[in-house]
């Protein structure tokens, strides 16, 4: 199986660093030319490469950080919007103790999964292999099969299983064929008819990637789409070679000293109810952008199918304890704007989308949530780094991953500079602002860039 990180249309940059006033010297990051940017190489794909968003962050930006950062294992990193787990996994690879929040229910699994590497790799193999046996004997009693070279064909006798109709409608339409999902429903039967508590989650994780890249007809652009649906694909076959993957990267892992590793499924925005008092020496995060990405429908399809989302309740619960980043996640009731109501760019660019809406004569909801929205976003990023500060030991380092943004009627919104500006106003030292990488707006082809805001907390408020 190929393994490779699918390249992604960005055109990227060398690391650089805008120069700042505060005389901050960082050690020089080794030069990548801009493919390595965001690749993930072979010797980083153990554990990370188990789940991933399409557009996470690559591993070696983390060591980057903790390296400049003057992070070791006597220290305890935090990762507030830890996504699928790179963070965590490469502090864990370093024998640097971590933790890391996240809100979305699939994320948060996979990021628990990741960086549990306490069980048997025969262990799992065998159990697999037994789970593996009976979903083809069971589908073999329905007339089926699970070649990936030949489209099934049931018998008439045979009705095939699915969802919920209301579960249908949380998902992208076509986003999984009648057929394959028929036989995922039997495999994931099989995982809990033969469980095994030490391996059910890792079995599920497989399954979870193996629905995204092979069984379903999604596609990555980096948007989240359907492709032409397929009448048939296998299922077995690449949730198995997800679980050797698994398993030859457990036998690896072992090398490394166990250090502890907590994910919490939580609000970023009420960070210390779960955070003890300044216990954090560093945060490497990468939070939403305001932009029109639902992050939920990326994960769509695994979280409805893994159970994770059972009902539009489920979903609405999850996009509430997100930061606000897309009107699709915007309510009534958010009152995350109050916390910039005082904020001069932030309300200048917001009067700059409505009366630009209005002057083009827009008039669809989403359109009406514009300006709203980017002052939500703002504010809640704001909760955010206010509800961070007791935790945060004196001293801790910050890196804050965001970009430049026009998806609101080509209003250009300078994401990093806004939230250095915020930070600052919470008492946060700006450090620099890093140049990641750059990528080109769709609609205008203007360069946008994509930064890392680097803070300092002192230990003092303004």
């Amino acid at each position: 199986m190929d393994r490779a990180a699918k390249q992604l249309n960005f055109q990227f940059n060398n690391l650089s660093v805008i120069p700042n006033p505060n005389g901050h010297v960082w050690p020089k990051s080794p030069a990548r030319t801009k493919r390595e940017i965001n690749k993930l190489s072979p010797l980083d794909r153990s554990a990370h490469d188990w789940y991933r968003f399409v557009l996470s962050f690559p591993p070696h930006f983390v060591r980057d950080y903790l390296q400049r950062f003057g992070i070791t294992s006597n220290k305890r990193v935090l990762d507030p919007f830890c996504g699928t787990g790179t963070t965590l996994v490469e502090c864990k690879k370093l024998g640097i103790p971590s933790i890391g929040i996240e809100a979305n229910p699939m994320a948060y699994f996979a990021s628990h999964v990741k960086v549990d590497w306490d069980i048997s790799e025969d262990g799992l193999l065998n159990h697999a292999g037994e789970v593996a046996v009976a979903t083809l004997a069971e589908l073999r009693k329905q007339g089926l099969d699970d070649s990936s070279s030949v489209a099934s064909t049931p018998s008439l006798s045979i009705e095939l299983r699915s969802i919920p109709e209301a579960l249908h409608q949380l998902l992208l339409t076509n986003s999984i064929s009648p057929l394959p999902l028929h036989k995922t429903l039997v495999l994931f039967e099989m995982i809990d008819r033969h469980i095994d508590s030490r391996f059910q989650r890792h079995e599920k994780l497989a399954l979870a990637k193996a629905l995204v890249f092979s069984i379903s007809n999604l596609h990555f652009g980096p948007e989240v789409g359907v492709e032409r649906p397929k009448t048939d694909a296998a299922v077995v076959s690449p949730w198995l070679t997800g679980i050797q993957d698994m398993a030859y990267d457990l036998h690896e892992l072992k090398q490394y000293s166990p250090v502890p590793s907590v994910v919490y499924q939580a609000d970023s925005r009420q960070i210390f109810q779960v955070l003890e008092p300044q216990s954090i020496d560093a945060v490497i995060t990468s939070p939403p952008y305001p932009n029109e990405k639902d992050y939920t429908r990326t994960t769509r399809l695994e979280s409805v199918l893994l159970g994770f989302i059972e009902s539009k309740s489920d979903l609405q619960a999850t996009k509430r304890r997100m930061v606000r980043s897309n009107t699709r996640s915007t309510y009534k009731g958010d009152d995350d704007d109050q916390w910039v109501a005082n904020h001069v760019e932030v309300q200048r660019i917001a009067e700059s989308i409505e009366a630009r809406r209005i002057a083009l004569g827009k008039t669809s909801g989403f359109e009406r949530l514009y300006a709203r929205l980017t002052k939500l976003y703002f504010g809640g990023m704001t909760r955010h780094l206010a509800d961070l500060r007791p935790a945060l030991r004196p001293g801790a380092y910050l890196a804050y991953v965001v970009g430049d943004q026009a998806s609101y009627l080509r209003v250009m919104i300078r994401t990093g500079q806004i939230l250095a500006d915020i930070a600052q106003s919470l008492g946060y030292e700006l450090v620099s602002i890093d140049l990641f990488r750059t990528r080109l707006a769709t609609a205008t082809k203007e360069q946008l860039r994509e930064e890392v805001v680097v803070l300092r907390w002192h230990g003092k408020h303004p």
